[in-house]
């Protein structure tokens, strides 16, 4: 119920925009928006009369013009793009949901890659802009999988030749010498995700030629050594994994025309005890150089399973508390031996 401090607006929705587009089947749409606004909603033809408190009129205004504006765009809607957008005009970002929602990156076999929160949006942006792009965040971030797609669009551009993807091959204490089979069928449990992406990408028949004509390359990270990797698209994924000394080496492989995409979550480091994380430490070395930048992704850019995004809250929320008790242990034990 609205509160006693509410006013009344109505919007025309353009004759043009069929309704059960905007409100969803059996209005579905419209219920997302009573659950996320204190206010009352009501719709009689293309009006929508809202009665709530001033600050929470106006956002139900907003979202509706955005709503509005993805449909214009040619682009529908879902209960997810409905609760993105809120998300957006409660942050009060300077981006409209509408510029973020409506952006195609790849389209293919009748399914259209494309952001789906400001925080992928200015990642992808970030890639056009820059030629070394750092990504940090959780999983379901889209990481990975947004910066393959962007390779995938570079190289049907004709911006580079070819589209080299990369990982450690460390896993969770398993060595590749104890694992059975050959070193071929050692290597490919690692990068199996990226061949699970691609085919998402590109029609699964032509891989194999693009394979087998380098045009795209899937090869461990030790196989980028003493390599320079011209007008190429290059990937490094789970580069939490590497050490400083991997990382460094990877980055001088870039060459001419060629850009770097280095993708990676602090969090989930399986290198042996003692071994720093590249990805860590190489904020701090790469800070303020020319055409490199750092994207951090958060819990709030998780697009897999909502339930995805509340447990990667869930283990921050958990870490930041127990790093606050040890500290606290830490700075008592300090005062107790002085």
């Amino acid at each position: 119920m609205a509160k006693t401090n509410s006013s009344q607006t109505k919007i025309v929705v353009p004759a043009s925009i069929p309704m059960v587009s905007l409100l969803g089947p059996r209005d579905e749409f419209l219920r997302v928006a009573e659950k996320e606004f204190d206010a009352e909603i009501h719709v009689r033809g293309n009006e929508i009369t809202v009665t709530a408190a001033p600050e929470e009129r106006i956002l139900v205004e907003q979202l509706f013009d955005e709503l509005v504006a993805v449909l214009r765009s040619g682009h529908g809607l879902t209960s997810d793009t409905v609760e993105r957008s809120v998300a957006m005009l409660r942050a009060r970002e300077a981006e409209r949901p509408a510029e973020v929602l409506t952006v195609n990156i790849l389209s293919n076999r009748g399914r259209t890659i494309r952001p789906k929160t400001l925080g992928q949006k200015r990642y992808v942006d970030a890639i056009d802009k820059h030629t070394v792009v750092f990504a940090i965040g959780p999983a379901g971030t889209g990481k990975t999988y947004l910066a393959m797609a962007k390779a995938v669009q570079a190289l049907q551009a004709k911006q580079v030749n070819r589209i080299i993807l990369t990982r450690p091959a460390v896993e969770a204490g398993e060595r590749l010498g104890y694992l059975p089979g050959t070193l071929s069928e050692k290597i490919d449990p690692y990068l199996r995700p990226l061949y699970d992406a691609l085919h998402d990408m590109i029609d699964p028949d032509s891989i194999p030629r693009l394979l087998t004509a380098g045009t795209i390359e899937v090869a461990p990270l030790a196989y980028m050594r003493g390599r320079t990797l011209n007008d190429a698209f290059i990937i490094l994924d789970e580069a939490q994994n590497t050490s400083p000394e991997q990382m460094k080496m990877f980055l001088t492989r870039l060459g001419f025309g060629s850009k770097m995409v280095v993708t990676g979550d602090i969090t989930q480091v399986d290198l042996p005890s003692g071994v720093h994380s590249g990805l860590k430490v190489v904020r701090e070395i790469l800070a303020g150089i020319e055409d490199v930048h750092f994207a951090t992704l958060t819990g709030h850019d998780v697009v897999r399973h909502k339930l995805v995004g509340r447990i990667v809250a869930a283990y921050d929320e958990y870490e930041a508390r127990n790093s606050g008790r040890s500290d606290a242990r830490r700075s008592r034990r300090t005062r107790e031996e002085t």
